[in-house]
């Protein structure tokens, strides 16, 4: 069984949804949901790392250790890094990154991307991923592509449509998918070996990254794998918006 903690940052600034991770979803705070599902997976320990005192109060008031961290962190992956100093975790530690606003995450998709890091010694990353079965989510720009190695590393993220199949769209663009290999939909959930995270707030930002506005290919970049699960299903719906708070609010309340 391998060993890992769940990270799980929270900022209470957000543009769309102001107080996002305190969004009440069936008598619970969202971030509460989150930890909660969080819990179900085979994690050592789950700790909501917050950027205020609210959501660590509210946090505690349902038993979920949480840990207050500085505010002014640029990312996520800056918050992570102080969470795991303040833990103490050491060096080879498997933490996952369960963002804060998946309250409908697959407990086994959470122990999918720690075993895939254990059993990834040369990887410093793992992530998710699934098949896409829409050429509109193919050709979406929101939509984050990744192509794989015969390892099951990535070779790359985008935006844009990859693998581009050359003769299959030649001369008229995307109708139909990408024969082999199959056109895979990132998923944004991570695992970090506890001392990689307390590095890459260091490491500078890479040229692709700016350019694609994807955080993980700082660590391509700069020479790092990523390993990848692929699973055989999408993952729920995270919530950005209103809209998104009300669907899952709508799935919830029909369980």
């Amino acid at each position: 069984m391998v060993s890992f903690t769940v990270l799980i940052p929270a900022r209470l600034a957000s543009t769309r949804l102001p107080d996002k991770p305190l969004a009440d979803i069936a008598g619970l705070p969202m971030v509460v949901r989150v930890a909660q599902r969080a819990h179900q997976s085979a994690a050592r320990s789950v700790v909501v790392a917050a950027d205020d005192a609210r959501i660590v109060a509210a946090c505690e008031a349902h038993g979920v250790q949480a840990l207050l961290t500085r505010t002014d962190h640029p990312s996520g992956s800056d918050r992570l890094a102080e969470a795991c100093t303040l833990l103490g975790l050491a060096d080879d530690a498997i933490v996952v990154n369960v963002q804060g606003d998946e309250p409908l995450i697959d407990p086994a998709l959470i122990d999918a991307v720690a075993h895939t890091l254990d059993s990834h010694p040369d990887a410093v990353m793992s992530t998710a991923a699934h098949a896409i079965d829409s050429v509109d989510d193919f050709v979406n720009p929101n939509v984050v592509k990744t192509v794989l190695d015969a390892q099951g590393n990535a070779l790359y993220f985008s935006r844009a449509p990859i693998p581009w199949w050359r003769d299959g769209f030649a001369g008229k663009g995307p109708t139909t998918l990408p024969r082999a290999p199959q056109a895979l939909r990132h998923i944004g959930i991570y695992g970090y070996r506890a001392g990689f995270v307390r590095r890459f707030p260091d490491l500078p930002p890479a040229p692709i990254e700016g350019t694609e506005a994807l955080e993980q290919l700082r660590a391509l970049w700069h020479g790092h794998r990523i390993a990848v699960h692929v699973s055989d299903h999408a993952p729920g719906p995270g919530i950005d918006t209103p809209e998104d708070l009300a669907r899952v609010r709508a799935l919830l309340s029909a369980a």
